[in-house]
This record gives C-alpha cells, sequence and structure tokens, in this order.
C-alpha cells in the first residue's frame, strides 16, 4: 500500500496527467487507478487502523456536506458531493495507515518536498522564459503558476512554504560526507525562490510564520517578535506585491467585500450554510477565507467540525511537543535511558516539522478558499499517523478523545465566527 500512496502523492502534486500535451496520450485515470490499488491493498493488509478524533470528523464534515447540499433543495447534490470528496477522504485513511515508522513518515516528507521541488523548478523556467514545460504560461504576466490544482499562483506558493520545514528538516545530521545536508538546504532554497516567483503576500506571511514559529519555541517570544518585524519591514521595502498590502488596495477590498458577503450568507443560513461549492453562484468572487467560505457554505454545522478537525491536529503535535519527562522517568534508566530519550527527541523534532507547516497552511487559508483541497487532507494524514505512532512507542502521551470536549467545541465555533465578523466589520471601517 505504501509505494502505490507514494505514487498516488505524486500524481496529485507534480500531476502528469494535467499536462496539456498528455491529456489525450493517458488513456486511463492515473490517480483514481493509484488510489484504488492503494486502497486494495490495504483491505488485503488487514493492518488495524490508526486511531484519532480526525477520522470521525472528517467523514461527518463530508456528511455535513451532503447535507448543506440537500437541505438547500439539491438532493441530487448529495451525490456529487460524495464523489468529488469521498476520493479526498479515502486519500486520507489510506495515508494515514500507511505510515506507521520513523522511516515511512521521513520518505512521505521527502516525497513532498522533492515533488514541490519539481514545481519550483518548473517556475523558475517560466519565469525565465515566459512558459513552462507544461505549457503553462505566466499568471498576470509575472507570477508563475502550475497545472490543475496548482494554477493558483497562491496554491503553488501555499505548496511551497508548507514543504519549506520539512526539506530543512531532512537535511540535519549530515549524511553522505555532508552532500545530504548540501542537497536539502538547496531543495528548501529552492522552495523560497519559488515562493518569491508567486509573488503571493499570503504565501510570504505564511514563510515569517513559520520562521517566527521556530523562533518563538527555540529562541522565545520577544526576539521572535523583533526579528519577525524587522523581517516584515524588510519585504516591504522589497519590489513586489507585498508594498501594496493594505486594507484600502483594490485587491485586498475585494476580499473584504467578499468576507462581508460570505457573513451575510452565514446569518441567512445559519445551520447548514447555503450549500457546498454555491458561493460563487450567488456572490461573483470567491470567499478568499477558508474560515468565511465553510461558514457561508456549511454553517455552523460545518464550521464545528472543520474547527475540531483543524483544532485536534495542532493539538496532537502541541502535546507531543509541550511533554517533557519528568525526574522519576530519567532516573529510571532500564525503562528510560538515554537510548529511549534519543528516540522520544527524534520523535518530537518530527512533531515540531509538522506543526510548523501546519502553522503555515493556516496563514495561507486565512487568505484563500482551501476548506477542501486535497493537500490539506494528505498532510493531516502525517499528523494523525504521527501522533498514533507516537503514543503506540510512549505510552505516557495521553490520547485525544472528541468526547472530553465535546461541549468546549461548540462554543470555541460560536465564538471564531462572532469574532471573524467583528474582523471583517473592522476592515470595512478601515477601508
Amino acid at each position: 500500500m505504501f509505494p502505490m500512496m507514494m505514487i498516488y502523492l505524486v500524481l496529485v502534486i507534480i500531476r502528469p496527467q494535467d499536462y496539456p500535451a498528455l491529456q489525450d496520450a493517458i488513456p486511463v485515470p492515473l490517480q483514481q487507478v493509484a488510489l484504488l490499488v492503494a486502497g486494495v491493498a490495504w483491505l488485503m493488509s488487514g493492518r488495524r487502523m490508526n486511531s484519532g478524533p480526525q477520522n470521525v470528523l472528517l467523514l461527518a464534515f463530508m456528511a455535513a456536506m451532503m447535507l448543506s447540499v440537500a437541505f438547500n433543495g439539491w438532493v441530487g447534490g448529495a451525490v456529487q458531493v460524495l464523489r468529488l470528496f469521498g476520493p479526498v477522504v479515502l486519500s486520507y485513511f489510506l495515508l494515514c495507515n500507511a505510515i506507521f515508522t520513523r522511516g515511512r513518515m521521513k520518505i512521505t516528507m521527502a516525497v513532498f518536498s522533492l515533488c514541490a521541488t519539481v514545481l519550483a523548478i518548473h517556475g523558475i523556467g517560466q519565469a525565465q522564459t515566459g512558459t513552462g514545460w507544461t505549457g503553462m504560461t505566466l499568471s498576470q504576466g509575472t507570477r508563475i503558476q502550475y497545472v490543475g490544482i496548482f494554477s493558483d499562483p497562491n496554491d503553488l506558493g501555499m505548496l511551497f512554504v508548507m514543504c519549506v520545514p520539512m526539506a530543512i528538516y531532512l537535511g540535519q545530521g549530515g549524511g553522505w560526507l555532508g552532500l545530504k545536508r548540501l542537497f536539502w538546504w538547496a531543495v528548501a532554497a529552492t522552495l523560497v525562490y519559488g515562493i518569491y516567483l508567486t509573488d503571493s503576500r499570503g504565501t510570504v506571511l505564511a514563510l515569517l510564520c513559520v520562521f517566527g514559529v521556530y523562533v518563538w519555541l527555540t529562541r522565545g517570544l520577544v526576539l521572535a517578535g523583533s526579528l519577525g518585524a524587522m523581517a516584515l519591514v524588510a519585504l516591504m521595502a522589497m519590489p513586489s506585491r507585498m508594498q501594496e498590502l493594505e486594507v484600502g488596495e483594490e485587491s485586498a477590498m475585494d476580499r473584504v467585500y467578499s468576507w462581508y458577503e460570505g457573513m451575510q450568507m452565514f446569518r441567512e443560513n445559519p445551520i447548514f450554510g447555503v450549500g457546498t461549492g454555491a458561493y460563487t453562484e450567488i456572490y461573483q468572487l470567491t470567499a478568499h477565507n477558508s474560515l468565511v467560505l465553510v461558514l457561508a457554505e456549511m454553517g455552523i454545522v460545518g464550521f464545528t467540525l472543520w474547527l475540531m478537525f483543524m483544532g485536534y491536529s495542532f493539538w496532537m503535535m502541541i502535546r507531543i511537543m509541550k511533554w517533557r519527562p519528568t525526574r522519576a522517568m530519567l532516573e529510571d534508566e532500564e525503562n528510560f535511558g538515554p537510548e529511549v530519550l534519543h528516540e522520544w527527541m527524534q520523535d518530537r523534532a518530527i512533531a515540531f516539522v509538522l506543526l510548523l507547516s501546519l502553522c503555515a497552511f493556516s496563514v495561507c487559508a486565512f487568505f484563500l478558499s482551501r476548506t477542501y483541497v486535497s493537500i490539506l487532507y494528505l498532510f493531516v494524514a502525517l499528523v494523525v499517523a504521527h501522533f498514533a505512532w507516537v503514543r503506540r512507542r510512549y505510552p505516557w502521551v495521553a490520547e485525544l478523545r472528541i468526547g472530553q470536549h465535546l461541549l468546549a467545541w461548540p462554543v470555541l465555533s460560536a465564538c471564531a465566527a462572532i469574532g471573524m465578523y467583528m474582523v471583517v466589520r473592522i476592515l470595512l471601517v478601515l477601508a
């Protein structure tokens, strides 16, 4: 199953099946076939499913997507939602259960990073000649783009910034006479340059967030804030769209107006929203905000489920990051000796990397409508798989259960919805 999921991941990111020159030459849907073969291999393996709150939440979220369409008068649309989002759910479960060792986690990170680097190299050539090997030209005459789900420069930048922490992590520890570190640093540098070429302001802010969170957790909040402010000032001075980053700028105002319209959709349909996929049918622009999109299209039900899905993903990695061995454990060399401590620090480092990538996605998602994108759910599969692996090896890490926080999440989601509405109102006033 694992090799087929790696092939599937390559097909999701590099997407040769979407190249205009190859679309007629490929007689079978490669991505779907790879997923189907991986699914059959999983059924035949008989492996126990990795547990995590996200498993139930994702199934409930898909059911809420179907209900949001049905409650708005299109019962047949529920089948359409299942057809489109069902493969995303299946790929999440397959990848989550294909990763059950640290080695497989590193391989998956390497596939993510290397595939993203292929897209960055395509963008570098595209920036130099105006057209990439896919046949895609520059967006808006200056911004690199790819094919398929990465035809938007913002989506491309989001992928790059999520993979930067992985590439840097894979280069740690040396090896190959230092060439391993040099190789992965070159990969990270290529991804950062790709972010620059996308000219995506949200992606640049996400990269700053990754850097800030890293410094915060390793060097302290004061230094992180100081360096972040200095980096933001430097970026504002560079010749890029960052210089236009203000509420009154036309692109920013379009986003704010769209957020406002989305909040009005939510007010009129607070339970199940206006229906999955209906946002652009009601307003001429997309939401440009993943929170607003799910609020408008799926109401408070879908919003709560998505917030829980994302919240538990952060919580899992933070729980691993915050755990520290007690003095009694350190003194018990038979059960918690130097070797166990070394293994624990390696797994903690992976949790740190996944946490940074989650932060990167979240910042990008605040400025983009990316509630339903497959890359998110494939990445969360890594998070759930790693938490399950850690809990199997280190039973002192407490399990996360939905029942323990069932009443808190609806309150938190209601506060988040109110907070989002207040943010939109303030931005409208400032504009």
